[in-house]
Order: C-alpha cells, then sequence, then structure tokens
C-alpha cells in the first residue's frame, strides 16, 4: 500500500501496489506520455492525463466517442472537446504554477483496480508560502456522463487569502501542437451560468452542428466539517469568450484543509434533442452535487470490481509483465461503450488525436478477441458497429467498382472511407498514403471476426440477423476483386497492400488471398447451414441483398481457384508475388528496448525494395488460420520472417510471441510479449504522447491466453489448452467465457486445471491433448 497521501481517508482508497503505475517527477519532456498512460475513459468519453492547473507543453484532450469533424482538415477527425479539468489556484493572487514554482514533493499514481487518478504535491510560490495540493479524479463507469474532481488543499506555513478558477475551456484545438496542421472543430454555441449553481459551456461541430454540453459545479467547505457548508467568501462567473470560468475566494488557515468538489456532466446531441441539452445538463449536474460524489464514485469502482472479477489476470514470479500486462487490460476494458452500437474503438482509442480517431482493422484482429472471451457483450456491440456501417461498405465497393460490401481501411462516424491522402515518411518527407486505396484485407478481417464471436458465443440470433449478412457480402466484394488469368488457370488479387505497409502495390499478398479465400469459403459454408437448419432466414437475407444460386456457382470456381505465392521445396509462403527477388537484409541488432535496429546500408526511403517488413504478414496468416498449415511450414516460415520484421508497428511483438509459442521458439517469444506489455509504459515505439495503443493492448491479452496460457480451437471446434510458462513464471491463472459458461485455467509447471465457474451443462476441453469433460 502507498502510503504516499497526507490524508489518510485518500489513502484508504488507494489499492495495492500491483495496481498501480506512478509518476514521480514532474518533467515537461515525458509528461506528454503519461498524459496517455494516466487516460481516464469510460467507452464514452476519454480524458487525457494533464494537470488541474495546465502545464507547460501539454497536450490536454478531451474526445467523445462518435463526435468527428473534418472542417479545414484533410478528413474527419476525432473532435477535442471543452476542457473541464481546469482548477486553477491562486495564493494572495499569486498562481501556483507547476512551471514558475517549486515543486518539492510531487507524485500521480493511476490505480487501475478502481479506474482513478490520484495526485499529490508540495508546492512553493515565490513568497517561499509552501501548499499541500492533493486528490483524485475519475470518469464514472457507473453513469458515463458524469466526471468529478476531488482536491485537498491545505496551505502549510501561512495564513491568506486562496483564489480557485474553475474553467470549461472551449479554446481546444485539434493539432495544437502543430501551426501547420492546427484545426478548430468547435464554436460556442451558449457560455452561460446555470439557474441552479454552476456554469454551462454548449459547442458545435463547424460540419455538422452536433452539440457538445459540459456543465460543471463547484463546492467548498472544510475538511473536518462533515456537513460541507459552504466557505467561499466570494464568487463570480466569467463568461470569457470561449472559456466558461467561476472564480472563487476563500480564507486560507495554516494547516487547515480545504476540499474542492468539481462536478462534471457532459452529454452531446447524440444522446438528447439539441433543445434539451442544457436542461438535461442542469438538471443532472443539480442532482450529481447535491448526491455528493462519494457514492457515484462507489458505484464507480463496484463496476471495475465486477470486469476485474473476469478480466484480471494473474502471473506469479514476474512482478514487470503482471502489472505490465494489468496495465494493457485496463486500457482496453475502459475503452469499450457495450451500450452504444454506432461506435467503436480507435486505433488510439480514446486517449489521443493518433490515427485521427479512426478505426482499423486494429478492432477486429487485435482487440476484439480480449472481448469476445472477457465482454461478450461489448464484442457483440463492436461487431454490431461494422453492420450498421454496412451500407456505407456496400457504397464503398461500388465507387470503387466492385460488388458486395468494401470496408474502409480508416473509418470514423459514417462508415466512409477516412485515410488521408498525404502523410510522412520515416525521413519527415511527404508521402501520399495508398492503405485508403489498396489495403483491402480489412473486409476479410471482419468477415473473419464475426466468425469468431460466433464459434465463441454460438450467438445465433446475432449470425442470423448481422452476422451472415456481413460475411455474405464481404465474400461477394472478393469475388469481384478477383481476376481470372486465363493462360495461368487461376483468380489474383493485384494492386494490393498487406498487413506489412513497407511494400505497396504488391500482386497477391498471401495474407490477402488467403483471407480472401476463407471469406468467400465461410460465405459458401454458412449459406448451407442455414438452408438447412434456418432456411427462412436463409430466404430472408438472399432476398434482401438478391444472392442467388448462379453467383453461388461463381464464389465456388474463384474460391477454389485463388492463388496462394508458395514455394513447395522450401515451405515457404511468399508474402507477395516477387518478394523473394527483393535484395535481402537480415536484423542482428537491437536497442535498449530489445526493438530491432536497421541493417547496415538500409535507404529507408526505398524499403519496398528490400525483403524487411514492417510487422507480421505471413506469420498473422499462419495465427488467424493456424488450422490451415502444419507444424513445420509455421516453423520455417515463422524462423524466415522473424529475422526480416522491423516492428516499426505496436501490432507485431505480440504476434511474434504467439508464433514463437506455437514453434519452440521461447526466448524470443518472452522477449516478443514484453516489447509488446511495455510498449506505452517504456515508449519503446517513441509516439506514446500520441494516444494508446491499443491494439498492442489486445495483442499482449492473447499473448497471455493464446500463447503461455495455450488456448487455442481446434478444426472441430473444441477447446484446448497448450500451455508454456516462462522460467520466472510460477503460475499464470486466467478466466474466458466459452459458449456461455465462465471457465478459469489455473497454469503451473507441474499441471494445468480447468475450472468452471458458472454456466449451464458439461463442457469438453483438451488439455496437452487429453480430453476433459468439466462440470
Amino acid at each position: 500500500m502507498v502510503k504516499h497521501m497526507f490524508l489518510e481517508d485518500v489513502n484508504n482508497l488507494i489499492s495495492d501496489d500491483k495496481w498501480l503505475i506512478f509518476q514521480n517527477e514532474y518533467n515537461t519532456e515525458v509528461n506528454p506520455r503519461y498524459e496517455t498512460l494516466f487516460t481516464l475513459t469510460n467507452g464514452y468519453m476519454g480524458v487525457r492525463g494533464t494537470f488541474e492547473e495546465g502545464s507547460e507543453g501539454e497536450r490536454s484532450g478531451n474526445f467523445i466517442a462518435g463526435i468527428f469533424d473534418k472542417s479545414d482538415a484533410q478528413v474527419r477527425e476525432i473532435v477535442n472537446a471543452q476542457n473541464w479539468l481546469r482548477i486553477k489556484l491562486y495564493v494572495e493572487g499569486e498562481e501556483l504554477s507547476l512551471d514558475k514554482c517549486q515543486l518539492i514533493e510531487f507524485k500521480r499514481i493511476l490505480d487501475m483496480k478502481k479506474g482513478i487518478l490520484f495526485r499529490s504535491m508540495l508546492i512553493k510560490d515565490s513568497k517561499d508560502r509552501i501548499t499541500r495540493i492533493e486528490g483524485y479524479r475519475f470518469i464514472s463507469r457507473s453513469d458515463r456522463h458524469r466526471s468529478a474532481i476531488k482536491l485537498f488543499v491545505t496551505p502549510v506555513n501561512y495564513s491568506g487569502v486562496v483564489g480557485i478558477e474553475s474553467i470549461i475551456d472551449g479554446t481546444v484545438l485539434n493539432s495544437a501542437d502543430s501551426p501547420k496542421h492546427r484545426v478548430k472543430h468547435l464554436k460556442v454555441a451558449d457560455n452561460s451560468s446555470l439557474n441552479k449553481s454552476g456554469v454551462y459551456l454548449e459547442t458545435a461541430t463547424i460540419d455538422d452542428d452536433i452539440r457538445i454540453a459540459t456543465g460543471s459545479a463547484v463546492r467548498l467547505y472544510h475538511y473536518e466539517d462533515k456537513e460541507k457548508n459552504n466557505i467561499a467568501k466570494f464568487k463570480r462567473f466569467l463568461p470569457l469568450g470561449e472559456r466558461s470560468i467561476e472564480y472563487f475566494e476563500f480564507d486560507g488557515t495554516e494547516n487547515k484543509t480545504v476540499v474542492i468538489d468539481k462536478f462534471i456532466i457532459t452529454y452531446t446531441s447524440r444522446d438528447v434533442k439539441k433543445g434539451l441539452l442544457k436542461s438535461t445538463v442542469e438538471k443532472e449536474l443539480f442532482a450529481f452535487a447535491g448526491e455528493g460524489i462519494d457514492k457515484e464514485l462507489q458505484r464507480h469502482i463496484e463496476v471495475y470490481e465486477e470486469l476485474w472479477s473476469v478480466a484480471d489476470i494473474n502471473i506469479e514470479g514476474d512482478e514487470e509483465a503482471d502489472k505490465a500486462l494489468r496495465f494493457n487490460i485496463f486500457h482496453l476494458m475502459s475503452s469499450v461503450n457495450e451500450n452504444d452500437p454506432m461506435v467503436s474503438i480507435a486505433a488510439k482509442a480514446l486517449h489521443g488525436e493518433g490515427y485521427k480517431g479512426h478505426v482499423f482493422w486494429d478492432t477486429e484482429i487485435f482487440m476484439l478477441p480480449f472481448f469476445i472471451y472477457v465482454h461478450p457483450k461489448a464484442a457483440k456491440t463492436l461487431l454490431m458497429y461494422r453492420y450498421n456501417m454496412l451500407d456505407a461498405a456496400r457504397k464503398n465497393a461500388a465507387l470503387n467498382g466492385y460488388k458486395g460490401a468494401q470496408y474502409p481501411w480508416e473509418s470514423a462516424d459514417t462508415g466512409e472511407e477516412e485515410t488521408p491522402k498525404w502523410g510522412f515518411d520515416y525521413m519527415g518527407n511527404p508521402v501520399r498514403i495508398w492503405t485508403g486505396d489498396l489495403e483491402h484485407h480489412i473486409t476479410a478481417d471482419i468477415a473473419f471476426a464475426v466468425w469468431e464471436y460466433f464459434r465463441a458465443t454460438e450467438d445465433i440470433e446475432f449470425m442470423l440477423n448481422y452476422g451472415a449478412e456481413i460475411i455474405f457480402e464481404t465474400a461477394r466484394f472478393w469475388v469481384s476483386r478477383c481476376e481470372y488469368v486465363k493462360e495461368l488457370d487461376r483468380y489474383e488479387i493485384n494492386n494490393v497492400i498487406g498487413p506489412d505497409e513497407f511494400h505497396e502495390h504488391v500482386d497477391n499478398n498471401a495474407y490477402t488471398n488467403y483471407l480472401a479465400k476463407w471469406n468467400i469459403k465461410k460465405g459458401l459454408e454458412l449459406i448451407n447451414m442455414l438452408k438447412e437448419k434456418y432456411p427462412e432466414h436463409y430466404h430472408a437475407i438472399s432476398n434482401k441483398i438478391c444472392l442467388t444460386n448462379e453467383e453461388m456457382e461463381k464464389w465456388k470456381e474463384v474460391e477454389e481457384k485463388i492463388y496462394i505465392p508458395y514455394d513447395k521445396d522450401k515451405k515457404l509462403i511468399e508474402q507477395f508475388e516477387g518478394y523473394f527477388d527483393k535484395k535481402d537484409y537480415v536484423i542482428d541488432k537491437f536497442d535498449e528496448n530489445n526493438m530491432p535496429i536497421w541493417p547496415e546500408g538500409v535507404d529507408i526511403t526505398k524499403l519496398g525494395d528490400t525483403q524487411l517488413i514492417k510487422q507480421a504478414d505471413v506469420v498473422m496468416l499462419m495465427l488467424l488460420l493456424g488450422e490451415e498449415f502444419d507444424e513445420e511450414t509455421k516453423r520455417i516460415n515463422y524462423e524466415y520472417y522473424e529475422k526480416r520484421t522491423m516492428h516499426k508497428s505496436s501490432l507485431g511483438p505480440s504476434m511474434y510471441a504467439i508464433m514463437g509459442l506455437k514453434v519452440g521458439d521461447h526466448k524470443n517469444a518472452y522477449q516478443s510479449f514484453m516489447r509488446s506489455a511495455n510498449v506505452d509504459l517504456v515508449d519503446n515505439q517513441g509516439n506514446t504522447k500520441e494516444g494508446l495503443h491499443a491494439a498492442s493492448a489486445g495483442g499482449t491479452w492473447q499473448v497471455a491466453v493464446f500463447g503461455f496460457g495455450g488456448m487455442e480451437i481446434d478444426k472441430e471446434g473444441a477447446l484446448n489448452i497448450n500451455s508454456w510458462l516462462p522460467e520466472k513464471w510460477d503460475k499464470l491463472s486466467y478466466k474466458v467465457f466459452w459458449k456461455g459458461n465462465l471457465i478459469e485455467v489455473i497454469v503451473t509447471k507441474q499441471e494445468v486445471t480447468v475450472k468452471k465457474l458458472k454456466g449451464k451443462g458439461n463442457i469438453k476441453v483438451k488439455v496437452k491433448g487429453k480430453e476433459l469433460t468439466i462440470e
């Protein structure tokens, strides 16, 4: 237990050390990283871990899921909404600035068990007055519209007038730290005081007039006063342009602690009609302030307790791995709103502006498995986002001259393609971004995710009403995307980008072609299943999307003849046609974070001319469709591509860790796991300030469960456990939902135990090849 906090009731809130992430010094160079690490989110809203006072070089961010705008940007991007964190303190008129005053003590703590950010500091101003400021904030998981800040302010060696500014700041920008790319997405619609108590700032997006409404109220009282009587002797409301400000003053007494409670309510016009926003916020704010912070905090903590009761994974014998894994799980499970099927989880979650808040394949391939097995309701909601964007995917396919549904590489709130056309290479040179035009594998990735969810949950209602339509329309896209080469009697998919984005405009990328083949084949299997078991649903879907028997015959022909580049003699899958003809480099040097160093002589502006790859591509294919490949093929391809992967995407290490375990490369598997688990904690990609590596978080969970935990589904659809523990691990335990049953798997070096915690009926599980029946 950390006993740094000054007040005992704050100390009592803080969890054990294994749940805590610390920031022990104030440093403007590393603060942006901690702003991401200390982001609090409830899936509806994410607020970066900046300081209430503000600080030099901060990247403040308040991101609300589903609120996008283009304005003067290249494409639609998530809007940085008004910042309600601001609380500035003044002693006899002098601001207690983090950058101008002396910080005698400083600590911040993220409590992952409870979703609370704690802080404590001792600050000395220019007159040598010392003030202790401590407290916490949270964004409620119980009521997603509620947030709160509680600060305890103690004049240590003086008495005098203390001033407080509580601010809702609407001057926020996107890309604020880049003069070349700054964008203003909001204009103020209403800046006013509320009749009952507090202030109100309502903004509107430039393009679509989406409204964001924030109300805040402040309560000031002495710490020892159980009735919480007001001590403010002066109060003023200041509607200063785009800022809504309440200013208070009270008489500070030496060594007497004052409590500042700030209550925040947020609604948007996605939640209620525009005309009802202000009255809704005022009503909710009055109720929240009347009830107090403590009750809402307790409900918030209870939600996290329930989530952790399934999600937590325990590693005994390796504290670093245990905490790093927990960090990834915390942020991943905090980033979903299981009640909103119109939003998904972005590549950087709600933790920053990186990738403009867009949704990629990251969600379905890297994050979704966690939700499928830990929070199935949330998994279904994430897939419903894709179903709700199916018409946009159909439109996208038609615009590109194809049939069926083609999902965009980057998606926002409309489901249309939002990939920027221009970006920058590793040298800072402007480059054309082709992923939106050519990285088509995402369409099969989404179909794959639909099937994975169904296989694990047996949610037939979802499959009949939503999932089957996605699989059919994506299969239809691939059939139209394939080109028939008469002289070779085969179908090809040319001019694409695979998962490895170093190589653009390639033909017959193995990952893309194999997943397309799988997508079409699964569509045909599903048609047969529906015809046999649910004919009325099949007829309804086939009539809706005009699916004919003649078209199915075409599907069969294409599926059988899709070309997969493969060297039969070497058992090597060629990443794409011509890949083996590229200049070959082998990676043999690594930096202090165990990340690959560019091989000597490589021109990083011409990576497409080499065999170096950005991330797992062929290895990714063999993981997703493991039952399609024998063990020797997996080993040979893993060994070949592992030596050529630069891991310039955070998506790669976790996939190599899992495949490494499957082929017996245990040492590198553990290193890859730690690379993935620490990607944000040690910032080994150098860009944590842009937001969470959410896909890596999901991949880290996959390594723990599918890799070391050994969980996999075989060809017959049976659950298998083939675990392996690193040398320093004594025990690994995790829980998953499997076909409606919650089971716990406990792995030691001596044995594997599988228990059913809740559910109906018996479960058959194969543990290291031996079939068991779990009652």
